[in-house]
């Protein structure tokens, strides 16, 4: 067997600490914003749209990185990989860059056509926040590559540690600076610059360690190796495309709810930060089977593939099962932390409530499930499938529900379960049909 009972405790266990200390920091930060007011609340959750939208992109490019890089350690070539690994810092590196001055030449465009009409002081703050967490967007390139690289190679010890660094500086951050210094929404924005900036250095250092299996070359050459990019962007692409038509989906939405009033924005920004642990597990999970898949499929043994999803998608839905019961049975104490009125904190609850049950039967199904198949390089069929079950069920029913039923925000959350629903059909079909195998790339 590639990965043993160990080597799979090794890689999942991290990954979910750092994703937990990842939501937890987003947690942090809506919790000291409240302090501000819930103008505040709204604004960052308005541009944390957006971050979201751009941390999708990069995610999707690091992955395709990572599939390539772990097929050829798969297939016992180290020296490709360790290409692979150099190819995906440089492309990343540079398409941050470029999205970085898109968003700074598109910011008055954004927060006044996008999100549609704002009240004056979420304007206010929005911008304010846009304009320092903006200048993060090439560390976060830089970041991601380097996190899933060290994902790949089985070692997510290393990259938990570094989160660990990033969280810490910007949990702290926020604190000396909302509750020190009393700044408003540029205390959890400087902070997370800061915060970033720190975490692609610690990659960039890490990863010139020529003893690990993979690593930057030294000297490093910036010059560009079309055609690993191309195999990168193969995996990459597609990816990209469903990841950021999805967050564009919420992005469209999200300008639905600014429409429905303060009350109804904070709770869908509330509701989104909470959901963000209920469907932790399954998140870990499904970024360790793109590590383990890809293995399994650059060896070319699809038995192990099909083993090894079976076993963890079975983790993934008993963790699952187990989070999100807890979060229901806790949702009263978890109001009271937040300082909302009565009607933001019912909205809320009743938000909740549905996305808990919800999520304990179809996120794994919608969401773990798929990466068995990007590791497999059957991207096409997710991007088809996801991009479709995005604009037809999410969006158009979350219209239908949110603004002409009248449901407002939690009819746009019923129509994300039906998303849910439409998507787990088509990939749990496509994996018993096995279309997926046999189309490995290196």
């Amino acid at each position: 067997m590639l990965f043993s009972k160990e080597d799979l405790r090794k890689l999942i266990i991290p990954l979910m600490i750092e994703q937990l200390l990842a939501v937890t920091v987003g947690l942090a930060d809506s919790l000291m914003v409240s302090n501000v007011g819930e103008s505040a609340i709204s604004a960052v959750s308005l541009v944390d749209a957006v971050n979201i939208l751009i941390l999708n992109i990069f995610a999707a490019l690091a992955t395709g990185g990572a599939v390539v890089a772990g097929q050829y350690l798969g297939s016992r070539n180290p020296k490709e990989a360790c290409r692979a690994t150099n190819q995906l810092l440089i492309f990343n590196t540079f398409a941050g860059i470029v999205i970085m001055a898109m968003m700074y030449l598109g910011t008055d465009f954004i927060l006044t056509r996008v999100f549609g009409k704002i009240d004056a002081d979420v304007m206010d703050f929005s911008k304010r926040y846009m304009l320092i967490v903006m200048a993060a967007v090439p560390f976060i390139a830089i970041y991601n590559s380097g996190a899933a690289i060290l994902r790949t190679m089985g070692n997510s010890s290393l990259s938990l540690k570094i989160s660990i660094v990033m969280n810490m500086l910007n949990i702290i951050g926020n604190a000396v600076l909302v509750y020190g210094f009393h700044f408003e929404v540029e205390g959890v924005a400087i902070p997370t610059l800061v915060s970033r900036l720190v975490a692609a250095v610690c990659v960039l250092v890490i990863l010139r360690n020529q003893k690990l299996t993979l690593h930057f070359s030294k000297p490093f050459s910036f010059r560009p190796d079309f055609r690993m990019i191309k195999k990168i962007l193969y995996i990459g692409v597609p990816s990209g495309v469903e990841n950021s038509m999805f967050q564009l989906g919420k992005i469209l939405l999200l300008s639905l709810v600014s429409g429905f009033g303060t009350v109804q924005i904070t709770a869908n920004a509330v509701s989104n930060t909470i959901a963000a642990f209920e469907i932790l597990p399954a998140s870990s999970i499904g970024l360790a089977l793109v590590t383990v898949i890809s293995r399994c499929v650059g060896a070319g043994d699809y038995e192990q593939a099909r083993y090894y999803t079976k076993k963890m998608m079975k983790m993934a839905y008993i963790w699952m099962a187990v989070v999100n019961i807890g979060f229901i049975i806790l949702l009263p104490q978890i109001m009271r932390i937040y300082k909302l009125s009565d009607a933001t904190s019912e909205a809320t609850t009743n938000i909740l409530l549905l996305h808990g049950i919800c999520a304990i039967f179809l996120w794994a199904s919608s969401f773990t499930l798929p990466n068995v198949f990007r590791a497999a390089n059957d991207v096409k069929y997710t991007m088809v499938v996801g991009v479709c079950s995005m604009w037809f069920c999410r969006i158009l029913f979350g219209i239908f529900l949110g603004k002409y039923m009248g449901l407002k925000t939690i009819g746009i959350w019923i129509a994300m379960i039906i998303d849910w629903a439409v998507r787990s059909g088509f990939f749990v079909y496509r994996y018993i049909s096995g279309k997926w195998e046999y189309k490995k790339m290196v």
